[in-house]
């Protein structure tokens, strides 16, 4: 087992804010998942700790950095979101909605595929279809139980539609494959990608079939690190439109520019307030504007 100071981090805030599709609650407030090869039970501990015990693949005490990392923990989030609402009064009445929400440093090219898969799709169907990919054709782990490492660009690149007809995902399969093609070919490499300005990065993303602004900034903030990734869907328009002036015409850069570069982090507790509040009309106020 591993105990790490949970810094504020709420599991069940983070693991169910839309960012991942790989983990499923258990009993007493536990939840398993798999990543990046690893199977693991997470549960909170006394002492505002978090507490994993492997399942398959390597042991989290073994690899102790890896968890931090995945996590978030090596970032003072208090200061982050004092920052936050320091820039802008409404972020508070956000904040407070999940403050113990972590954008998670994912693997890059399952994030790219999860949300390519979530495109006009609800969250039971796209854990469906992403579990029936990793149990096809993902590596199986050795361990406790039957767990699968998601399946490898190199895995899947050969493949044709046909092939993905078990997934029940219909036009989304095209966009798999040829996600799984650029990234096989060195199209997509991350350190690049990481490296570039956001726009050209984007940009980037923005080649493979079916990606569209949205999708590539869910890749770059929750598969690269990129916290000045904002995506943005209707829930994200609106309440920009509910939280922010008229004076701000770009939410991202304002944003990025009061915080540091984190609109991205800031967009996902804004993005919890939306969900929260039932936010339906353009005209719906933020109390904590007022």
């Amino acid at each position: 087992m591993l105990y790490l100071d949970a810094n504020g981090l709420d599991l069940a805030q983070t693991l169910q804010c839309g960012q991942c599709f790989r983990w499923q609650p258990g009993p007493a407030g536990s939840w398993t998942g798999v990543v990046a090869g690893r199977a693991v039970r997470a549960e909170h501990a006394p002492g505002g700790r978090i507490c994993l015990t492997g399942l398959a693949g390597p042991a989290p005490e073994a690899e102790p950095a890896f968890w931090v990392r995945y996590f978030a923990l090596d970032l003072d989030y208090p200061a982050l979101q004092a920052r936050m609402q320091a820039a802008h009064k409404g972020l508070a009445g956000c904040i407070a909605c999940a403050p113990g929400i972590r954008v998670l440093r994912q693997p890059f090219f399952e994030t790219l595929i999860t949300f390519l898969i979530s495109q006009n799709n609800n969250i039971p169907r796209i854990t469906g279809i992403v579990d029936r990919l990793c149990r096809g054709l993902g590596q199986p782990l050795e361990g406790e139980g039957r767990f699968f490492a998601f399946p490898t660009a190199e895995r899947l690149a050969p493949l044709a539609e046909a092939d993905l007809a078990f997934l029940r995902a219909g036009w989304r399969s095209g966009y798999i494959l040829d996600a799984a093609r650029r990234a096989a070919a060195g199209q997509l490499e991350e350190d690049a990608l990481r490296a570039m300005p956001l726009a050209g990065a984007r940009a980037r993303l923005m080649e493979v079939r079916g990606v569209g602004p949205k999708v590539a900034d869910c890749a770059l903030l929750y598969g690269l690190g990129r916290w000045d990734a904002y995506p943005v869907d209707v829930w994200m328009r609106r309440a920009g439109q509910a939280l922010f002036t008229r004076r701000v015409k770009d939410p991202a850069a304002y944003l990025n520019r009061k915080t540091g570069g984190c609109a991205g982090i800031a967009q996902q507790y804004i993005f919890a307030w939306a969900r929260s509040t039932g936010l339906t009309e353009k005209t719906h106020k933020n109390p904590a504007c007022d």
